[in-house]
């Protein structure tokens, strides 16, 4: 037993899981959230913005009043058709997951580069509001001029 422990490998090892037991607080929320966006081009020429924003409590306890606040898109640049830039639940039980999403119109071309929602949750433990983030969105190329496409084309080649 003696030369088990005394193996470096061994040694390296049980350091490294005596640290991650450490690091890991078992009565802390530990939130993620991811944010999504993809474009639709209407019929009408008009392009809808499809937003959804999930999040994950990583962590080993509830967090409590969670919001989410996503005021990212300016109002001269966006119209809200359905749903809310903002959301609030009770609870977030560990391993738990909500989701969110809304949608919007697009009044004016150009590239849009979207900032990360604001995820503010209560923890039992501690008297101030906690605050994480979501990833942020990759650029929006919105009303983009794309040529037509040639679906026709593609049936060609594939028959």
């Amino acid at each position: 037993m003696a030369t088990l422990i005394g193996n470096p490998l061994i040694k390296a090892l049980i350091i490294l899981f005596l640290v991650s037991a450490a690091t890991a607080t078992g009565d802390a929320p530990f939130i993620l959230a991811h944010k999504k966006a993809s474009l639709t081009r209407l019929k009408s020429g008009a392009e809808r913005v499809s937003v959804s924003i999930d999040i994950y409590n990583q962590g080993f306890s509830t967090a409590y009043d969670v919001s989410l606040i996503d005021d990212s898109w300016p109002q001269d640049a966006f119209d809200i058709v359905s749903g809310n830039t903002s959301q609030s639940w009770e609870r977030l039980d560990a391993g738990g997951l909500l989701s969110h999403s809304f949608e919007l119109e697009a009044k004016r071309q150009g590239m849009f580069y979207g900032a990360p929602a604001v995820i503010t949750f209560r923890i039992p433990t501690k008297a101030a509001l906690q605050e994480a983030y979501s990833t942020p969105i990759l650029p929006l190329d919105v009303l983009a001029e794309r040529p037509p496409e040639k679906k026709f084309e593609w049936v060609k080649v594939a028959g």
